[in-house]
């Protein structure tokens, strides 16, 4: 099956210092090309679900990268059978 879903990941460093790791976890996502919005709390993306579960795993394993020794990361699945889109979640608020 292959259509639109979103998936939104908050990473969450263990480091006294958390921003600029979060920073370089929205810079992977933001490379990947795929469409997303951050957000206060968490990063929602837009695409097919294993393109964007890859940027997942780059985005998690970004924070090692930056030195950290521990995170922990939320992923969430928005999907629906005709396919789902960031726009639909949230046009009727812009």
């Amino acid at each position: 099956m292959s259509h639109t879903v979103n998936v939104s990941i908050q990473v969450l460093p263990f480091h006294p210092d958390p921003y600029p790791i979060v920073d370089k976890a929205i810079a992977t996502i933001q490379a990947s090309g795929v469409k997303y919005e951050v957000g206060p709390l968490e990063t929602t993306m837009e695409g097919e679900l294993d393109e964007l579960l890859e940027v997942v795993k780059a985005t998690h394993r970004a924070c090692f990268v930056e030195g950290v020794d521990k995170v922990v990361t939320f992923v969430k699945i928005a999907d629906a059978v005709d396919g789902t889109t960031i726009e639909e979640k949230v046009s009727k608020y812009r």
